[in-house]
């Protein structure tokens, strides 16, 4: 019976070098699988080998181990776009560019101790990747450039393990500063849901003369507006004082307790005007 890749991790015979259609055929011989579908899984690692054939007939191949080879190009998943774990570490690898970019399944990506030197180039593969989670790229020389990690982080936004470390929030909070700067003057502008002009500072300048410093205490009051404007008697002074600057909002209403039911307005001669409009003002 012929054996399927959900039971078992399929392992190529070891063998010092052979080309890939080779090692297929070997991997599909030793566990006397006669059906390109039942292929999930797929080990080719530390075979030596510096091509891989087309691997489009396994249209179902969801995992598959390049590790420990001489690759320096991968395209050999042209219609592969089940997997959701490739290894491709320890290899020679130079480019990857167009090479992955449809594997928009991809959740685990290891590519690191290869020879990447392009860092916008490599991370433009992930881009449209969503369930992306683990990424390694460490060992490569784009980990040596500046700032490597945030624009990583910026650029693949599902990643949440990035060589072997967790990406913070922290981490993606800096990297939208740095990559994203008009979301990010956005983002500083919006206060209560609506657009502000900054911060206090911008509109309630402070003046020597009238700044008053913080209260031994460490309370201030009417968040911070006692220090950037003149001094108030009390704390109440100073919170009607802030809201009046506030906008005003305007409430309106129609007054129908004057206005008799239409079984009065039917039977009575009189005439009877509009409902009474009342308008109410807050602050």
């Amino acid at each position: 019976m012929a054996a399927s890749a959900q039971d078992v991790k399929m392992h190529a015979p070891d063998t010092d070098t052979c080309l890939s259609e080779e090692a297929i055929s070997d991997i599909l011989q030793h566990h006397q699988i006669n059906k390109d579908k039942d292929i999930e899984e797929l080990f080719l690692g530390n075979k030596g080998l510096t091509e891989v054939c087309d691997l489009r007939r396994f249209r179902f191949l969801k995992k598959i181990w390049l590790n420990g080879n001489k690759l320096r190009q991968v395209f050999c998943f042209p219609l592969n776009f089940r997997i959701c774990e490739l290894h491709l570490n320890n290899n020679e690898l130079i480019d990857i560019s167009g090479s992955l970019g449809h594997l928009t399944c991809l959740q685990l990506c290891m590519l690191h101790n290869n020879q990447l030197t392009k860092l916008d180039k490599v991370t433009t593969e992930f881009r449209k990747m969503q369930n992306l989670h683990t990424l390694n790229l460490f060992d490569n020389p784009i980990a040596q450039e500046p700032e490597y990690r945030l624009f990583v982080v910026y650029s693949c936004p599902s990643v949440q393990l990035l060589d072997r470390h967790e990406v913070t929030k922290k981490e993606r909070d800096m990297a939208g500063r740095i990559y994203d700067q008009s979301q990010e003057k956005i983002r500083e502008r919006v206060a209560f849901g609506r657009r502000s002009q900054g911060p206090p500072s911008l509109y309630y300048p402070a003046t020597p003369q009238d700044s008053v410093p913080a209260p031994a205490d460490g309370k201030v009051f009417g968040d911070n507006y006692l220090r950037n404007i003149p001094t108030f008697e009390d704390q109440e002074d100073a919170v009607n004082s802030r809201r009046l600057k506030k906008s005003l909002t305007v409430y309106s209403s129609f007054d129908w307790s004057k206005v008799p039911r239409i079984e009065q307005r039917r039977t009575s001669e009189q005439t009877f005007g509009n409902p009474e409009i009342i308008t109410r003002v807050y602050r």
